[in-house]
């Protein structure tokens, strides 16, 4: 693919490329219950993607190398990383995991957790493009039930994320939204944004499990100043192994 250029445009109008991707990684464990960081970073390096949002990830400070599940993989790709921590487990940091080829300029997680539900975030990464420009990312996963999304939806509309009035890039917001069917987060962030749509560029619109897709969780969203060019669903052998989700891949010009 054509790589990302942070350099001046050689004429006016020209794009910069960069290619984004999600993926839940669950926790490194794979389709044959083996926890398998190594795994990952293989999949992650047939995509070569500049930005990647990572959902479901461990990092257990201390211990091996590989338990570190952030540092481990940002160290193996060497790329800028940002872990959204969203609870303890198993005596570490589990959350959201942005890697960056780009520089980071300032991050920020979001707690979006309904009472009584397991705790959720949304972390944002800003990102610098090159002449002064900024991409704000944001990397979320959303909750199981009904109620609980809708609530997250509503917050992650408002003043203090997604329109936060001190955001002066262009916006992507991407991850596990849990959400199969139209609902309200689906329809709140399609009104405010452009929505990937799944079924023109894949031909189908079920992404998950990876060996058997019957469902529609892993989704991307975007401001109109980017334009998609291609999507993908990262099918390799590895990948269908490495975890229960695909990789789904957005190719974006980035346009003055």
């Amino acid at each position: 693919m054509a790589r990302l250029d942070t350099g001046m445009a050689t004429r006016k109008g020209d794009p910069q490329r960069l290619r984004v991707a999600t993926y839940n990684v669950h926790k490194c464990r794979g389709l044959d219950r083996r926890v398998r960081p190594g795994r990952i970073v293989d999949v992650l390096r047939e995509i070569d993607a500049d930005l990647i949002a990572l959902q479901e990830v461990v990092s257990i400070e201390g211990g091996a190398r590989e338990a570190d599940q952030a540092r481990f993989i940002a160290e193996e790709l060497k790329l800028d990383y940002c872990l959204g921590e969203n609870r303890r487990l198993k005596g570490g940091a589990y959350g959201n995991l942005v890697l960056s080829r780009l520089p980071i300029r300032a991050t920020c997680n979001y707690d979006l957790s309904l009472r009584g539900f397991e705790r959720r975030g949304c972390l944002r990464v800003d990102t610098e493009m090159g002449m002064n420009r900024l991409l704000h990312v944001f990397n979320v996963h959303l909750g199981l039930a009904f109620f609980e999304r809708r609530h997250q939806a509503r917050k992650l509309i408002s003043a203090d994320i997604l329109n936060n009035a001190e955001l002066q890039g262009a916006r992507i917001i991407l991850g596990d939204f849990n959400e199969w069917t139209r609902g309200l987060a689906s329809r709140v962030l399609a009104a405010q944004l452009q929505s990937v749509d799944v079924r023109y560029h894949l031909g189908r619109r079920r992404t998950y499990p990876g060996v058997l897709p019957l469902l529609h969780l892993d989704h991307i969203y975007f401001d109109a100043t980017l334009e998609l060019e291609r999507l993908t669903l990262h099918r390799s052998r590895t990948a269908l192994l490495a975890s229960d989700h695909l990789p789904l891949v957005a190719d974006f010009a980035l346009y003055e």
